[in-house]
């Protein structure tokens, strides 16, 4: 990190100013209305003008979200996120795909605490749970519940991310609160 971003970061007031002057203009660039101003946004995206993103969201570079797609508080898509599919009829005889028309699209909907890893594709109509984690390059076809980690082609369950109910308790009380900001915390 260079000694400008360095000194930045120490006086953090002009950091948050210029981190939401930031974002402020990306949502004005995508016509986002819906977007919480306090979600971030890093890099160019292809971004439906109804996304729906919670507070303190982050979208990171070359993701393309198509329309109907909500994300909760906390959630981070990491780069190149495709949110796509079932754009396209293509079962009707005597008619080309091209002039066959889209079906409605169904609401995708991925909870508060979600991290999406780098190039994961999801499937339009799908539910993600509160805390789950979607690992690099998984492509997911169902609905994942809550706190689960996913991984593969196509995606499957590896493990939960808690290990008992008394950590899930605690964590679906802090999702359930107001949003607050916390501290970005930089490796060493």
């Amino acid at each position: 990190m260079s000694n400008i971003k360095k000194r930045l970061r120490s006086i953090s007031w002009i950091y948050t100013s210029q981190r939401f002057l930031r974002t402020f203009l990306r949502r004005k660039l995508y016509g986002l209305s819906h977007v919480d101003p306090t979600a971030y946004f890093f890099g160019i995206s292809g971004i439906s003008k109804d996304f729906v993103a919670g507070p303190y969201s982050f979208i990171s570079y070359g993701c393309s979200i198509g329309p109907k797609v909500r994300i909760g508080a906390y959630t981070m898509l990491a780069p190149r996120i495709a949110i796509v599919g079932a754009d396209h009829l293509y079962n009707i005889p005597g008619v080309p795909m091209i002039f066959s028309g889209r079906p409605e699209l169904p609401e995708t909907v991925i909870g508060s605490d979600v991290w999406i890893g780098f190039g994961a594709t999801i499937m339009v109509g799908v539910n993600i749970g509160d805390g789950s984690i979607i690992a690099a390059g998984a492509v997911v076809t169902k609905d994942i519940p809550k706190y689960e980690i996913w991984a593969g082609v196509p995606a499957r369950k590896l493990r939960d991310r808690f290990e008992n109910e008394e950590q899930i308790s605690i964590h679906d009380s802090m999702l359930k609160s107001p949003a607050k900001p916390g501290q970005y915390v930089d490796p060493k």
